[in-house]
């Protein structure tokens, strides 16, 4: 049953990257926008933009505001989406200094000064998404020209019929192909329309478009993991619900790289990428 789930190949994956229909732009608000809408039409979620623009619950939008929309980033993505009420701290051993929050900072902006990711400023501080920026706030960021890594080397030996018997993916039979680079995570082949299994329980924390991997969901397990199911072509879940191994996400759709029916599936947990097939199912 899983010998051709054990065809591994590790690639890496920056062809779509580059694509400028992803790249920051700026959005001016019209009378009547929410940012529930504007998130929706730039197919981004609506914590990245919070994040992007430093903006709380509370905050009106207003006719004429500026807001800048983030490069698409589906580990940020994933990351800011966790229902979590703070990030705890990784990757302790990075060298950091202190920045002191300047009027007009954003998150965002901060990310993109050291070349780092907005989850990794909220890992580095134990701050949550509901967190918004204050002038004379520290921060701590990595000492610039050092950010955390995305994900460790990927080992295909290790991934063999001996090692991951019976190991469950969301659709039967996959090849897995592992993704490598700004994005990680595997590649799943499946049939047509078939349906997507979850793997772990958990909340969904997101579903809808997303730029670069179609219609996505973002399940969140009690221990802070968020799988990422992306690429599928339609969606059964609703935000909120809770959902248990086993139950149906939705359907698979077709990889605009390869044309080949499949899904991708990552996992996420404190900001950074963790291997798929390590990750806890059940």
């Amino acid at each position: 049953m899983f010998k051709s789930a054990k065809k591994i190949i590790v690639i890496v994956f920056t062809a779509f990257l580059g694509i400028s229909a992803f790249a920051e732009s700026t959005h001016l608000v019209k009378k009547g926008e929410t940012l529930y809408g504007i998130a929706k039409k730039y197919q981004i979620t609506i914590s990245e933009l919070k994040a992007a623009n430093n903006l709380s619950d509370k905050d009106v939008l207003k006719a004429g505001q500026k807001l800048v929309i983030p490069s698409a980033d589906i580990e940020n993505a994933a990351t800011l989406s966790s229902t979590n009420s703070s990030t705890s701290t990784s990757n302790s051993s990075s060298k950091t200094e202190t920045y002191i929050v300047q009027k007009g900072d954003t998150l965002y902006g901060i990310a993109k000064k050291y070349d780092i990711k907005v989850s990794e400023i909220y890992s580095l501080n134990g701050m949550s998404q509901k967190d918004v920026l204050k002038v004379g706030q520290k921060l701590k960021v990595p000492v610039t020209g050092e950010s955390l890594p995305d994900i460790k080397d990927i080992d295909p030996k290790k991934y063999t019929e001996k090692t991951i018997p019976g190991l469950k993916w969301p659709v039967k039979n996959p090849t897995v192909t592992y993704v490598k680079g700004k994005v990680s995570g595997v590649q799943l082949t499946s049939s047509a329309k078939e349906n997507v299994i979850n793997i772990h329980a958990g909340t969904v924390v997101y579903t809808g478009s997303y730029r670069g991997f179609g219609k996505v969901v973002f399940v969140q397990s009690k221990t802070g993991l968020v799988y990422a199911y992306t690429g599928l072509s339609s969606i059964k879940v609703k935000k909120g619900t809770y959902v248990v191994a086993g139950d149906v996400l939705g359907k698979a759709g077709v990889d605009s790289m390869t044309k080949k029916n499949g899904i991708m599936l990552m996992v996420v947990q404190n900001g950074e990428y963790i291997d798929p097939a390590k990750a806890p199912r059940g």
